[in-house]
């Protein structure tokens, strides 16, 4: 089976290495290189490496409209194309270049968290399972036929990184058997039920921002699925503080954002429903990482100082 991946970040990796061992990878697609860096020089996507290092070609089509997409998958005479993170919405003259259409490997399962950030939004929400999914692409957002679909419970630690990368290796896991099935004309197809659809919409850097109003748990969650970014942050005295290190306590509070507590245990702030949020390890505006000890040396607080704006 003659394979083109379209695909981007190093989330494609394990998916790509897939396709190489499941048929002729043939080409890969990937975006165009992006400055990086203190340096701000354009860097090659990890796709790109990966293909380059084992002599595959490798197409950067700076447009993907107006047939332009179409024709560099055309080109290679593809059965079918496997999208993993590509960061591009497909044209539908794209969609129908491959014999087989075009295969995506999405990090939930649909049609819960459509959108770009799955994972980071399954660990925020609390979801104690996830997945991914083998769609079969459309014109819409995640919105194709399922192909094949292969589950995950969420640990209670779980990062929006740590998951990621769970699901990038059971995606290929997944993929390797969408391919055989698909070769052998064996491969089911049902449509989603658009009426279950929850979006998981591209990270901002506001949704990091802590707001006390929540209940600790919400935040807990969120600063672990939004790790490694936007993180969960909030205001020390105007300056940015970031919160690396936290636990949800039942109770105790105050008003949303009031200290209740500070020392080296912790800091303890008043969050939404009576609940508190113990912060343990924190980075301030301009600084490294520390255990909350060393912040409170250097940032003395005592109950009844508020945090956020």
């Amino acid at each position: 089976m003659r394979i083109v991946f379209l695909g981007t970040p190093g989330f494609s990796l394990p998916i790509l290495e897939t396709c190489a061992r499941s048929g002729q990878l043939t080409a890969v697609v990937a975006q165009p290189d992006r400055p990086a860096g203190r340096s701000a020089k354009p860097q090659p996507p990890a796709s790109k490496r990966w293909a380059l290092e084992r002599g595959i070609p490798v197409e950067q089509p700076e447009k993907v409209k107006g047939g332009k997409l179409a024709q560099t998958i055309a080109r290679y005479l593809p059965d079918v194309a496997v999208v993993a993170a590509y960061g591009r919405i497909l044209p539908p003259d794209a969609l129908a270049a491959p014999r087989f259409g075009c295969l995506n490997v999405h990090a939930s399962l649909l049609p819960e968290l459509r959108g770009a950030a799955p994972a980071q939004w399954a660990v925020a929400r609390g979801h104690p399972e996830t997945g991914v999914t083998i769609m079969q692409m459309d014109e819409g957002l995640d919105t194709g036929d399922i192909r094949l679909q292969r589950a995950l419970p969420v640990a209670p630690d779980e990062t929006g990184e740590s998951l990621l990368a769970k699901l990038s290796a059971l995606g290929a896991s997944a993929l390797e058997e969408a391919l055989r099935l698909l070769d052998r004309g064996e491969l089911p197809r049902t449509p989603q039920d658009h009426s279950r659809a929850t979006l998981a919409p591209l990270l901002r850097r506001e949704d990091g921002e802590a707001d006390f109003s929540r209940t600790a748990l919400d935040l807990d969650r969120r600063r672990r699925g939004f790790t490694p970014w936007p993180g969960l942050w909030t205001r020390a005295s105007g300056a940015v503080l970031k919160i690396h290190g936290s636990e949800a306590l039942s109770s105790g509070g105050r008003a949303p954002g009031e200290i209740v507590g500070a020392s080296a245990a912790g800091i303890d702030v008043s969050c939404g429903e009576g609940t508190v949020l113990r912060l343990r390890e924190l980075q301030p505006e301009g600084g490294k990482r520390m255990p909350v000890a060393a912040y409170l040396a250097g940032h003395p607080l005592r109950a009844g100082d508020r945090l956020g704006g």
